[in-house]
């Protein structure tokens, strides 16, 4: 790994005084300690991601990474392959619910192909990010989903888009994915990454049966069963059970940690490559933050071995960015909280007296440490 070796060894921890200044403002703002809960969480891992205890949110991006799945041959979706193609198309039309969403926090959205499986004689649509690594990944219940070599490729690929969305103003990457069948990879891809069951990580997807879930649910016990990279090797896992996307995605998460950009995750497919990206490039973590936790079981796993505390819980599996999006609004509240609420001094008002202040001080990113961490170690 030449430029992503470099990339991995340039990730620094965030700023620990910037954090630690921003505790103490809002220690000083006109409330009660800790009564803004997650938003103070939040001001102090964006002060120490950025470096400034009144950080800003003016240039967000939402980057969504597609890609198709061989495994989908195994009908594990609710929709045909050729759904990939068709939303991608949405997508770049403006008529999807990430398109909404980018509009509402007004964040710009970028879509790449990594592997869409597009017809013979298809035109890509205006606008698309092309990266391709093949017209969609192998099926991994039968054989490894990529060669090593491609899935290397994918991680330059969504490091270089990350560095380019940086240089472009972007001043927060939300992430997002797309592809039928890629569920069945985030959940093959957790498993083997956390020794969970297949049974605990898998869940319905795009809205299949208990049929088709119990189906699902047999084809990544196979593709475990036949896979033979160890937790130990992050790349090997994703080049046996993951996909293109989740490849671009991973390097999307080191790339916008390199470049000191907070690292907004979506739900359980970019949950998967974030544990991959943590695998490779253990300080990527503190520049992570989960938007959401999905109703997929995987993604409650993925969250808990990363260790994140989601900022919110609305019952979403869209995939797309979609939480993402719509954590960007609550982000930027918390930066503007933090800016224009007055001091106690400032305000005159005396501050409350005999009162046990709520602990909001230490790691700004997490809450009580859990029992467990991600079972992959770091590799390069």
């Amino acid at each position: 790994m030449t430029r992503t070796s470099d990339l991995i060894h340039s990730v620094r921890p965030i700023d620990s005084q910037a954090a630690e200044a921003a505790r103490a403002r809002q220690r000083a703002l006109t409330k009660p300690a800790g009564s803004l809960g997650t938003l103070e969480r939040l001001h102090a891992q964006l002060a120490g991601i950025r470096g400034d205890v009144l950080p800003t949110i003016e240039g967000p991006w939402v980057v969504v990474m597609a890609a198709d799945h061989g495994v989908a041959s195994e009908g594990v979706s609710a929709y045909p392959q050729r759904a990939t193609a068709e939303m991608v198309r949405n997508f770049m039309r403006g008529g999807a619910a990430i398109n909404a969403l980018a509009r509402e926090a007004g964040a710009r959205l970028v879509v790449v192909d990594l592997g869409v499986a597009w017809d013979d004689g298809d035109t890509l649509p205006d606008g698309i990010i092309h990266r391709s690594l093949g017209r969609g990944s192998a099926n991994f219940s039968r054989e490894p989903a990529m060669d090593p070599s491609l899935a290397f490729r994918g991680l330059e690929a969504g490091a270089e888009i990350a560095g380019d969305v940086a240089a472009a103003g972007a001043d927060l990457l939300a992430l997002g994915d797309m592809g039928i069948g890629n569920t069945t990879a985030a959940a093959a891809l957790i498993a083997a990454a956390t020794g969970q069951p297949a049974r605990a990580v898998t869940g319905i997807g795009t809205g299949v049966s208990s049929a088709v879930w119990e189906h699902k649910v047999a084809m990544v016990e196979r593709a475990l069963a036949r896979n033979r990279a160890t937790r130990d090797d992050p790349l090997g896992l994703l080049a046996s059970v993951g996909g293109f996307e989740i490849a671009g995605l991973v390097g999307a998460i080191i790339g916008g940690a390199a470049a000191g950009l907070p690292i907004v995750l979506d739900g359980v497919v970019v949950g998967a490559a974030a544990l991959v990206a943590i695998a490779l490039c253990p300080p990527s973590r503190s520049y992570l933050i989960a938007s959401h936790r999905s109703a997929e079981p995987g993604h409650r796993v993925a969250l808990e071995y990363l260790e994140l505390e989601p900022i919110m819980d609305l019952g979403m599996r869209l995939g797309e960015g979609s939480g993402a999006a719509l954590s960007v609004p609550l982000l930027r509240a918390a930066c503007r909280l933090a800016c224009e609420m007055a001091t106690f001094d400032e305000a005159g008002v005396p501050q409350q007296h005999g009162s046990r202040e709520r602990d909001i001080d230490g790691d700004p990113l997490h809450h009580a440490p859990l029992s467990r961490g991600c079972s992959f170690v770091c590799s390069g």
